[in-house]
Parts: structure tokens; sequence; C-alpha cells
């Protein structure tokens, strides 16, 4: 961990330890495996800040299931979402006959999500549901609710675990509160 210590001084306080994720993960991993039993699974990664999630629900989930990676971008090097949304790498499974979860990071404003979930429905899935590891509902901005919930979250910009600030942080093996000045 003291090879953390540039990234460590940034953080204000630390929200979910590795420990509390990988029990969070494996609940959901649970869920999924007993929702889709018998069902023909697509997993979406959003990149880039669900991969480490993504990585780990997978390996939880112990039914059949294929992986698919899609890379949108709304933020930019900000904080706050843009509302402008980029597909910057597309699917290369089509999407009929599947029966898609889409697995985020953060479930935030979700301007960027129900962009992406009426996308997605226009390919013609069997069915569409939304995974996010942490879920910010005070923040939402739109009627996107998701299926699968590791954990709500109060409003505080957070990284670790895959998420960033400015495309630094993802490495953390935990979720942290970034200090406000790093960011503002």
């Amino acid at each position: 961990m003291l090879e953390n210590r540039e990234m460590l001084q940034d953080i204000e306080d630390v929200l979910f330890t590795e420990r509390q994720i990988a029990v969070m993960v494996e609940r959901i991993g649970k869920e999924i495996s007993r929702d889709y039993q018998g069902k023909n699974l697509l997993l979406i990664s959003v990149l880039k800040g669900s991969v480490v999630f993504m990585a780990d629900l997978m390996r939880s989930i112990t039914i059949p299931a294929r992986i698919d990676f899609m890379a949108v971008s709304s933020y930019g090097s900000g904080v706050k979402t843009s509302g402008v949304v980029k597909i910057n790498m597309d699917l290369k499974i089509p999407l009929e006959g599947y029966d898609v979860v889409v697995v985020e990071d953060i479930l935030d404003s979700g301007k960027t999500l129900h962009y992406l979930m009426e996308l997605l429905q226009g390919r013609g899935p069997n069915s569409i549901r939304v995974c996010t590891l942490f879920d910010k509902p005070e923040r939402r901005e739109t009627d996107v609710q998701a299926s699968y919930v590791g954990s709500q979250i109060p409003d505080a910009f957070i990284v670790g675990y895959g998420l960033d600030y400015a495309e630094k942080y993802r490495n953390l093996p935990f979720v942290g509160i970034l200090k406000p000045e790093v960011y503002a």
C-alpha cells in the first residue's frame, strides 16, 4: 500500500473496503445467476469504469454468459456529465436473441445510461436490465433504474475499483471519497 501513497493522500475517506466490495459483487452474481437461469445472457461492460467490476462479476456468475464491451463518454475529464454522449467503441455481438445486462460502475444522473438503454433497446434484445455497483439516486435526472445494485452511496465524488477522476485512481483496490480540493 505504500506504493499508492501519492494516490492515498488524495482520499478523504474509504467508503468500501476490498472485502466489502467482494461481498457486494458475489451477491449480485448470485442474483443474476438465479434470474437468468436458462436464458441467453449477455453482459455488456460500459468502459472504462466498469471493467474491474465486470471482471469480478462475471467470475461470480454461475451460468453460461457471453460478454461484450462498449465505450461511451459524457464526462471528459470533469466531474459532471456534459449530457452529450459519444460512442467511442461499439459492441461486436448483435443483441437479437440475448437477455442483456448492462454493467455499470456508477449510476449517477442517468443521462448517459438513458441514452445507452434506448440505443441498445433498438437493437432487438429479448430483454435489457441494468446492473450497477454504486447508485446515487438523489442525483438522478432521468427515469433510469438499476435492477441490480451493489450499494447506494452518498453524493460524493468516489474513486477506486475502476472509478476515476481524470483517468487516475482506477487501480485503487478500495472505493474512497476524493478530497474536493483535488477536483475543484
